[in-house]
């Protein structure tokens, strides 16, 4: 006959390893958050799932601020825990005010990103270089064609996306993509495979996001474009969502926090930037996406 002291322990062992195999309850499971590091993608690069931006009118707000106010910024952002900052060429002296803003901070700390508008006559590996001198970096963490508008840019960029490849090869970058402006070129971007990561306008109103015509203050058609960047998700490109806020036409704490929510429900954006222009901006943003992760 078993002793009882055997008997109760084969079954807490068992009961054990039969709670072991059973689903975390919802209340107990981790929180997610706007600064956890997330995949983009199958790139390979993590990224906050919240990026601080400075191209809000063509970085306009941001470089109003001056040099003080907006290394402030920046700092409070990365003590909130945004390590994912991005800027482009052509938000005139953003680069440089970022990379003087993150001067000191470990590069191995955060995300960089950056984008190029392609005009034909600059030789891409000189202006790549010239990029990362205007951010102090040696690499990007990605680096993208910046506002791709006309149906067939594919083709017509070619080689651009080849000196991107090669540059990726080089270890200059890391993962490589575009940002688009426009219904159609936008069409294009489903069955790209060269497409690590992809910037791509979205929120629940349709304000500042894609039509048929490249710029426009006609809404754009919600249910097309989350269509769109479902199956560019699907194919494994990493998708950062922008223009949340209505690039600032949502003026109304409400409209915000519907923005925030409907991003946050798709469960195909991988990340998110904003363009911000106080501290109390970065605060309510964070706080608003961290609720709809967890509802």
């Amino acid at each position: 006959m078993p002793r009882r002291d055997t008997t109760r322990r084969q079954f807490l062992t068992g009961a054990a390893a039969i709670l072991a195999t059973q689903a975390i309850p919802p209340a107990f499971a981790a929180r997610k958050s706007a600064t956890d590091l997330v995949p983009l993608g199958n790139s390979g690069v993590k990224v906050t799932r919240l990026a601080f931006g400075t191209g809000t009118f063509g970085g306009r707000i941001q470089r109003e601020l001056g040099q003080e106010e907006f290394t402030r910024l920046v700092r409070h952002a990365y003590d909130r825990g945004i390590r994912f900052f991005e800027t482009a060429d052509s938000y005139r002296g953003m680069p440089q005010m970022l990379a003087a803003a993150l001067k000191g901070i470990p590069r191995d700390s955060y995300q960089l990103m950056t984008k190029m508008r392609w005009r034909g006559e600059q030789q891409p590996r000189a202006t790549i270089d010239r990029f990362r001198t205007d951010l102090n970096t040696d690499y990007f963490d990605i680096l993208l064609m910046h506002c791709v508008r006309t149906p067939a840019w594919r083709q017509e960029l070619a080689r651009l996306q080849d000196e991107f490849s090669e540059a990726k090869h080089r270890q200059v970058l890391r993962a490589h993509g575009a940002s688009c402006h426009g219904l159609l070129p936008l069409r294009a971007f489903p069955g790209h495979k060269w497409l690590d990561a992809a910037l791509l306008r979205i929120n629940h109103d349709g304000a500042r996001m894609d039509t048929l015509q490249s710029e426009s203050n006609e809404k754009g058609d919600v249910p097309v474009v989350t269509e769109t960047i479902r199956q560019i998700h699907a194919q494994g490109t990493g998708v950062i969502g922008m223009k949340l806020i209505g690039e600032g036409r949502f003026t109304q704490p409400e409209q915000r926090d519907a923005a925030l929510r409907y991003v946050m429900k798709l469960g195909t954006v991988d990340a998110v930037t904003i363009g911000f222009k106080s501290t109390a901006e970065i605060d309510e943003a964070i706080e608003r996406i961290n609720t709809h992760l967890n509802s």
